[in-house]
């Protein structure tokens, strides 16, 4: 059992210099063109008391996390389940990491940072052209900012459709928490989850759309 960092040392080396030299302080023209054009984020954070580490996926249309200078990133909190682990955490604990991916992209885009979660206007008003004005926004203060290299992907074959397997190799979610739960959960059939998702999705709309 590995017990200390120069027993971690001795199996794996020092970095290489270009991994230290790669992380930033800021937000710079790559990254924030990479957030630009990413439709998906993993949000990890902490908590208290010894509560155990969550992350959270994160999605919209490319560009939905929004770069407001060098330092600075909004992040719209869309609704969910109601369960607020991630907020909740970030009030306890402000600290919190980001992992920016793009489709058919093999680097990823990291962010380490702190949070505040802002409800006013001048920071919901970012996001009133989009399909749903979020309730609150994320804003993020970044302080390390770096690239991941494509090896796990590379790895992985993520991206590559042939070596995607046959999603009906896998029980539809109504089917896995049904037995999770151990309750008489109504089955339904993956196209029907699928249906209510977008209908519910079909919902979201601002404001000042609403009847």
């Amino acid at each position: 059992m590995i017990q200390t960092p120069d027993e971690l040392r001795a199996l794996y080396g020092q970095p290489r210099e270009r991994a230290l030299l790669k992380q930033m302080a800021r937000i710079d023209v790559h990254a924030r063109r990479f957030i630009a054009l990413s439709p998906f984020c993993v949000l990890a954070s902490a908590g208290v008391n010894g509560r155990l580490l969550d992350a959270s996926p994160r999605g919209g249309e490319p560009g939905f996390v929004k770069v407001l200078d060098e330092h600075t990133l909004l992040l719209p909190d869309s609704v969910g389940n109601n369960r607020l682990d991630t907020l909740e955490n970030l009030l306890a604990d402000p600290r919190l990491s980001l992992i920016f991916l793009v489709p058919g992209v093999e680097e990823t885009l990291r962010i380490n940072g702190r949070a505040r979660l802002r409800d006013e206007p001048a920071f919901t008003d970012h996001f009133a052209q989009e399909r749903q004005r979020p309730t609150l926004v994320i804003e993020v203060a970044a302080h390390e900012v770096y690239l991941h290299c494509a090896k796990a992907f590379m790895r992985s074959k993520l991206w590559s459709p042939e070596r995607w397997p046959d999603r009906a190799g896998l029980p539809t979610m109504n089917q896995m928490i049904r037995d999770q739960l151990g309750t008489p959960v109504e089955l339904e059939s993956e196209e029907a989850t699928r249906a209510r998702y977008l209908a519910q999705l079909a919902r979201e709309r601002l404001p000042d759309q609403e009847t």
